[in-house]
């Protein structure tokens, strides 16, 4: 696995990369549609506006990720016990195929206009990612080791603790990585219905009065806001899967 400081190191080479070609694009085209990332950049730095925005944005997606992985998490991993198992799995073979995104005037209309209806969508459409994929990894653990440590004198709790949960980690934290993506994407749709705060919001706000800088400042502050969970799901997956 790669240091943390080569990661970063790439990191910083692609995003000035990107705001290189920015600016080349926004240089050839000359449109009020493309601003110079200069000055977006820089209206990024003086907007209390946007600060207020994206601190809405970032306790939703936290919110969500911790409801999401709180459910699925237990879900998945005791699906290995036949009586789990059967209570699960007609749940997720019935309802992960439903495009959730679509529940959100269902959800507003029970559960208001507040943050709370745009929560449980997030956390709804996550929660399935999570699940399905630690469900298969707990199923695909070995008996053999499982046989290994209750020949030991084991109970069914260090069975989970030192053989199910350890084996599993890894697909849940790239589980959590890949929700990552998914929360940021639902995030802009969730907010640009039916509420007046969060970086989705603002975009549309933005887009409609044709301030194309503050449009694109928010665009490129939800990217960041991305970019930061997903290192910071990376870094916490160095420290519990150190052996990998």
């Amino acid at each position: 696995m790669q240091t943390p400081e080569t990661n970063y190191k790439g990191y910083f080479v692609t995003l000035l990369s990107l705001l290189l070609l920015w600016g080349v694009a926004s240089y050839i085209i000359s449109n009020p549609a493309l601003p110079n990332p200069v000055d977006v950049l820089a209206l990024m730095l003086s907007r209390r506006e946007l600060l207020s925005h994206t601190a809405v944005s970032l306790l939703r997606v936290i919110y969500s990720l911790a409801l999401a992985l709180s459910l699925a998490f237990p879900a998945g991993i005791f699906s290995r016990e036949k009586v789990v198992d059967t209570a699960v799995s007609p749940i997720i073979y019935l309802l992960y195929p439903i495009p959730h995104i679509v529940l959100l005037p269902l959800y507003i209309l029970i559960f208001g206009i507040g943050d709370l209806s745009r929560v449980l969508l997030i956390a709804t459409i996550l929660f399935f990612q999570i699940a399905v994929t630690t469900r298969d990894a707990a199923k695909q653990v070995s008996e053999y080791y499982v046989y290994s440590i209750l020949s030991l004198g084991a109970s069914k709790f260090d069975v989970y603790r030192h053989v199910i949960i350890p084996a599993v980690m890894p697909k849940i934290m790239t589980a959590l990585r890949i929700s990552i993506g998914t929360a940021i994407a639902v995030l802009f749709f969730a907010e640009s219905f039916a509420t007046t705060s969060g970086l989705g919001y603002l975009i549309i706000d933005s887009w409609s009065r044709a301030d194309y800088k503050m449009m694109y400042a928010a665009i490129t502050t939800m990217a960041l806001l991305g970019f930061i969970l997903y290192v910071i799901v990376e870094s916490v997956e160095r420290r519990v899967c150190r052996w990998l």
